[in-house]
Formats: structure tokens, sequence, C-alpha cells
């Protein structure tokens, strides 16, 4: 039996491509050289340093996307056909996804600063939306109308398994964020970095 996800995988690849690419726009060149001066060493580095929030934002975003992207493409791999269910749930998934740059901009620019909650609390309810988005997609894409007739029945019960933990921990991350910003982004770098170590198990 043929493959008919080709053109969602495609399509999908583009957003998550596009996603990526912009993130590192964030990255502002410093401005160091203040009324005519010249620009110098020390200057420049302090200046550098700086833009430790646009580095944490940058490195968060980039890589849950593309951990995201991994098992997407994974769990397409499982998938013999898809249908509108599974279509309009990939579509909502690569809305939020398309939204990443947003926030991922607004933590960068205010991390430091007090309104770090603020920016903190957007950012995670942003990947809230985004982990249940993907949690539906896997749900459409298991369904037997849709799944390969010889998908592996332990690979999909452990993306069921793992992906089940996303949306809670996004909400834990969300409420922290209005106590401790740092911490916030700490449990979103958690996550990725544990689908990172779970990728080789799919």
């Amino acid at each position: 039996m043929e493959k008919e996800t080709g053109r969602l995988e495609a399509f999908s690849d583009g957003v998550f491509a596009i996603a990526i690419t912009l993130l590192v726009l964030e990255l502002k060149v410093p401005q160091v050289a203040e009324h005519g001066a010249e620009p110098t060493t020390p200057a420049l580095e302090a200046s550098l340093l700086r833009l430790w929030p646009s580095y944490l934002a940058l490195l968060t975003s980039f890589f849950t996307v593309l951990i995201m992207w991994v098992h997407h493409h994974i769990i397409f791999k499982l998938v013999r056909r898809a249908d509108a269910t599974l279509l309009f749930a990939n579509g909502f998934l690569l809305l939020l996804v398309s939204v990443v740059p947003f926030p991922t901009a607004v933590v960068a620019e205010y991390l430091a600063t007090p309104a770090a909650s603020a920016a903190c609390e957007l950012y995670t309810t942003v990947f809230v939306g985004i982990a249940v988005a993907f949690y539906l997609v896997m749900m459409a894409a298991f369904r037997e109308q849709t799944l390969d007739p010889e998908a592996s029945a332990e690979r999909v019960r452990r993306f069921r398994r793992d992906y089940k933990l996303g949306p809670p921990l996004y909400i834990l991350a969300a409420v922290a964020a209005r106590f401790s910003p740092m911490l916030s982004i700490g449990i979103c770098t958690a996550l990725w970095i544990f689908w990172a170590f779970t990728t080789g198990e799919c």
C-alpha cells in the first residue's frame, strides 16, 4: 500500500524550517560606540554578555522545535495515510509552531528585567498550546484508519506515554513563571533534553 502523507510532511518540514530560521533573527549586533567614541574590546565583550537572555531564549526554542520536528518525522514514518482529522490537527500544530519566534523575542527582551514573569508566562503558555497540539496530532496519527498496519505497537505506546508528560509539565512551567522566571525556563529546557534522550527509543 502506497504511503499518502508526502505532501503533509513536506509542508510541515517547511513550516518547522522557517520557524527555526526566524529564531536566530533575535540575535542583534550590540551598539557599543557612544557619542562618536570608538568601540573598545571591553565594551563589546560586556555588551555581548548582556545578550545572555537572547542566547538562552534562542537555544531553548531552537532545540524544542528541533526535537519536535524529529519526533514529528518519526511519528509520520508510522503513518500510512492522512485524513481530514489528521490534516487539521497537524495544521493547528503548525500554527502554534509558527508563533514561537514571537514569545522567544519577548523572553530575549525582558528576561533580565522586572517584566520577566510576564514574558515567561507568555512563552510557556504558547508551549502549553504546542504540547496539546502535538498530542492531538499523535492521537490523530495513531488511529486505525491512518496508522500503518505494520507499525510497531511498542513505539506507539512509548510515544503516547512520553507525550502525556508534555501538557502538565508546560502548565507547571507557566505557573512557575509567576514566581520564578528562571525556574520556568529551566523546566522548558529540561523537557527538550528529556525528549532528546528519548528519541533513540522511538
